[in-house]
């Protein structure tokens, strides 16, 4: 071992041996005393209760614009947060290929009715000429034939013809409901195509001074939650502010994520000064039950557990029902508890209501410490102190 190393551990050999000695003298004393208990009385007062879940908020009616033709954008009206009327354009489709189409349409219709009219004639010529045996039963009946025929392609040229013009018809995309833009979906000039399914333009909402929070339930709290239950709920737009909805409807399918199952609760909000966006998240407090005038203890009495050491009297019972729960009040000069058995009501998570068991000012015991017990350094004081 270096020499150097071996001189410092010698130096503080006697500084450690003090130190110990000190540790282990009679005088330094550090000991558990006995249990003190923290206890509060029973109050009687009012309890709500309430049932927390998230939600978005929504516009009551929502629509999707789509185009029924495919084509170029060739005009837009309106933008993000546009009023607009039932049947008001706001956009337009290149109608240039449809307006084609419906010429083309017209003119095969007009070509079939001069058919028509040709084969009626001929008709006519023959029932005039089968008389005088100019022309035969069969030359009739074959007139006759032809003359349907004609007739029936005239009915399919006129489908074409609506058809061609409906499709030209729907290059104007007009808004469905009253409302306002609250999402669009393409640019000027750019391509939508009406193929398997319906390409989505904009979104409307009829009217978003009402509108709608989906709230996912957990199905643990499902139970309590009731239609016309007074809801309060904060955005974080502006958290400050208390909004308030009404539950309106609550919806039995499930969805389950995670292996958590939940319920969508439909809440309806007013929205007079338009200050809710639709899609903005909302943590919801749904109301499911008040009392008023209830005996009430705090919940830490009932999560109270005592340690191993403590000493009862009576002896806590063997067994209670699914209804009841256990708590402690202060016995034998505060060093003992006394179990008392309550029936629970309802719990505003701080506090909970006791049916029975308990009135206002009895005493319930909500946590335990151990008195410790330290004398500081005893016996006389060394030498030349």
């Amino acid at each position: 071992m270096n020499l150097t190393i071996k001189r410092r551990l010698h130096s503080l050999l006697p500084v450690t041996l003090a130190a110990l000695s000190l540790a282990l003298a009679p005088g330094c004393k550090r000991a558990a005393g006995p249990l003190k208990f923290e206890s509060v009385a029973a109050t009687s007062g009012d309890l709500v209760q309430h049932v927390t879940a998230s939600g978005t908020l929504s516009a009551v009616v929502s629509v999707d614009v789509g185009s029924q033709v495919s084509g170029k954008i060739s005009a837009m009206a309106v933008d993000f947060n546009s009023p607009v009327t039932k049947g008001q354009i706001v956009a337009e489709i290149d109608p240039t290929v449809y307006a084609a189409s419906l010429r083309q349409a017209e003119g095969e219709f007009a070509s079939a009715e001069a058919t028509v009219t040709l084969k009626r004639q001929n008709l006519e010529r023959k029932q005039i000429l089968a008389p005088q045996h100019a022309a035969s039963q069969m030359d009739l009946d074959l007139a006759t034939a032809e003359l349907a025929q004609a007739a029936a392609s005239v009915i399919i040229k006129q489908a074409t013809v609506d058809s061609a013009r409906a499709n030209l018809s729907y290059c104007k995309i007009t808004a469905p409901v009253d409302g306002i833009v609250i999402a669009r979906k393409v640019d000027l000039g750019q391509t939508v195509i009406a193929a398997m399914s319906t390409p989505i333009l904009f979104v409307v909402a009829q009217d978003i001074s009402k509108m709608n929070i989906n709230a996912s339930v957990s199905e643990a709290d499902i139970g309590q939650v009731k239609s016309a239950q007074p809801v309060e709920f904060t955005v974080e737009a502006f958290p400050d502010e208390v909004f308030h909805g009404k539950v309106s409807q609550v919806r039995k399918s499930p969805t389950t994520t995670q292996n958590v199952v939940t319920y969508e609760t439909i809440i309806t909000v007013d929205n007079p000064e338009q200050k809710l966006f639709p899609g903005m998240t909302a943590d919801v407090s749904i109301r499911v039950a008040e009392r008023s005038n209830v005996v009430k203890i705090p919940n830490t009495a009932l999560r109270f557990t005592p340690p191993d050491s403590v000493e009862y009297d009576p002896a806590p019972p063997a067994h209670l029902e699914r209804s009841e729960r256990l708590v402690y009040a202060p016995a034998g000069g505060g060093v003992k508890l006394k179990p008392v058995v309550v029936k629970t009501g309802i719990t505003d998570g701080v506090d909970t209501e006791i049916v029975a068991g308990l009135s206002a000012g009895m005493a319930v015991v909500t946590s335990s410490v151990a008195a410790v017990k330290s004398s500081g350094f005893g016996g006389p004081p060394p030498p030349g102190s």
